[in-house]
């Protein structure tokens, strides 16, 4: 992870539901591993752009930037490095990539279970997992990175 990664897991999608909007999707799923640090998923995602099924494999990321190096990106927009001699990012290494805010952040209080809701444009993500995966994961500005 660089340092601007606050989250990464990888999730098995366990339902899909596509009937509420034409081209927005609600993917849930449950992290793989160990069930008793297991991070549950729910993400509302662009299905004509990244087409997800349930059973499949999602790795999911939040960072602070798209910078390798975690520089904060200084008000350029990540689609600026479209430009010849642009330097990589971490878009260049994810199929869906969206930016946001955190918005809402509930702290167990006894250092058990974290929950975080964040909009991206509308598309909302809620998260919720213990304490030592979601710490790092405060109210602010953030990518959401995604691949099969």
């Amino acid at each position: 992870m660089s340092d601007s990664t606050l989250f990464e897991s990888t999730f098995t999608i366990t339902d899909v539901n596509s009937e509420k909007y034409d081209r927005v999707s609600r993917l849930s799923g449950t992290s793989t591993g160990d069930d008793s640090n297991s991070t549950t998923l729910t993400l509302d995602i662009n299905h004509d752009l990244f087409p997800v099924t349930a059973g499949e494999p999602l790795t999911v990321m939040l960072a602070e930037s798209l910078s390798l190096d975690g520089k904060k990106d200084e008000g350029k927009g990540w689609r600026d490095l479209d430009r010849p001699g642009a330097e990589t990012t971490l878009a260049d290494m994810w199929e869906y990539v969206c930016y946001g805010r955190v918005y809402k952040f509930e702290d167990g209080g006894d250092g058990g279970m974290i929950k975080v809701y964040a909009s991206f444009g509308g598309l909302l993500l809620y998260l919720q997992g213990p304490a030592q995966k979601l710490a790092r994961v405060r109210m602010d500005n953030i990518y959401l990175l995604c691949k099969k």
